[in-house]
């Protein structure tokens, strides 16, 4: 059993302690891969102050491989078919004395939470208040390890895109053709869907490839991630197609650049999670483009791509040490396109050398 799991379980159950609860159900898929090591497909965790059992779905759907993933090491439980895990579990709470038992509210539905107070009658039901989620938001070296390999593998399977002669290509094309290298290099998956964008679509935000074709003069702007052992990435980088950039666009990607660079130099354990958002933006107003509604420009990543902290302009917490986060500015101009650029950096202070950057492909405007 992974004494890194095993730590993090510790350190939930003393939280419950602390609360007056008796045990918590751990229904959230990150978060039981979090405290596992493994999420199989609707898995629950029951953790008590004297044991943790991992309920599994009575019919447990292989993974990818073929094989059951779980931790083979930690107790566990085969709900009854037709059975949600959670239930399970809650009667085996139920049957240990458990007085208070705590749930994820923000993970079940009504009927969900109304199945559990049914199989454990007599047990207080409480919230455990996003306590895994909180856990989370600092990473151990172990995390830190899996986000620097995701990291290359996206760097990798990018930088083998920019080697390829792109004009003529779909952006649905290219973003599958990313896809796929990333699994070539040992990716569970792409972390989310890639975005390809040429164009007038180039330097949005959350683009979804489409059947246009890249053109000679486009910009291009490509977003991946890979997901490996469950941790996930982000990259944003924008190029120019086929031909010397025009003036607009070496001014455009100036300008974010520097943004983004801002953005990036106001990382440091003890600031505001509106410092990086603000010194990017910044740098975009004093060049004469703002948002109506600002989209905040960072946010946390790990076990999901988007996690605790947002790095927004009403974010009020602050940035702790081995905190992994995006910086992601970015201008669209409706019509002709624009620029995005984004990285994925820890938060360390300036004795261990300030931010770690993770995404290290070139952030220059390449003309491809």
């Amino acid at each position: 059993m992974s004494d890194a799991h095993a730590a993090r379980r510790e350190r939930l159950s003393e939280y419950c302690s602390a609360s007056g609860a008796d045990a918590a159900l751990i229904s959230k898929p990150a978060n039981v891969q979090y405290l596992t090591g493994c999420a199989p497909c609707g898995a629950a965790l029951l953790l008590t102050r004297e044991r943790a059992l991992l309920a599994l779905p009575g019919e447990l759907p292989p993974d990818d491989s073929g094989e059951h993933p779980f931790a083979a090491e930690l107790p566990h439980l085969a709900a009854e078919p037709g059975q949600d895990p959670t239930e399970a579990a809650a009667a085996v709470a139920a049957r240990l004395g458990v007085s208070d038992l705590v749930v994820e509210e923000h993970d079940l539905t009504v009927s969900r939470h109304r199945a559990i107070a049914e199989a454990a009658p007599g047990v207080r039901l409480g919230d455990v208040n996003l306590a895994v989620e909180r856990l989370r938001v600092v990473k151990d070296e172990q995390e830190l390890a899996g986000l620097r390999i995701a990291a290359e593998i996206g760097d990798q399977a990018l930088g083998e895109l920019l080697e390829s002669i792109l004009v003529g290509r779909t952006e649905r094309h290219l973003a599958m053709e990313l896809e796929r290298r990333m699994v070539d290099h040992g990716a569970d998956r792409a972390g989310y869907p890639v975005s390809v964008g040429t164009g007038s679509h180039s330097g949005r935000s959350d683009h979804r490839p489409t059947d246009r074709r890249v053109e000679e003069g486009d910009f291009l702007t490509v977003s991946l991630g890979a997901q490996y052992r469950g941790y996930s990435v982000c990259t944003t980088r924008t190029f120019v197609i086929g031909a010397a950039p025009a003036t607009w666009q070496v001014e455009l990607h100036r300008l974010v650049f520097d943004a983004q660079r801002a953005g990036r130099e106001a990382l440091a354990p003890g600031v505001l999670g509106s410092e990086p958002d603000r010194a990017a933006r910044e740098v975009l107003r004093a060049g004469g483009y703002q948002e109506e509604r600002p989209q905040p420009f960072g946010h946390g990543v790990g076990l999901e791509v988007r996690e605790a902290p947002q790095l927004g302009p009403a974010e009020m917490g602050k940035l702790d040490n081995r905190v992994p986060v995006t910086v992601g500015p970015g201008v669209h101009l409706p019509g002709r396109g624009g620029v995005r650029i984004e990285d994925t950096l820890v938060v360390r202070p300036l004795e261990e050398g300030g931010p770690e950057l993770l995404t290290i492909t070139t952030k220059e405007l390449l003309a491809l």
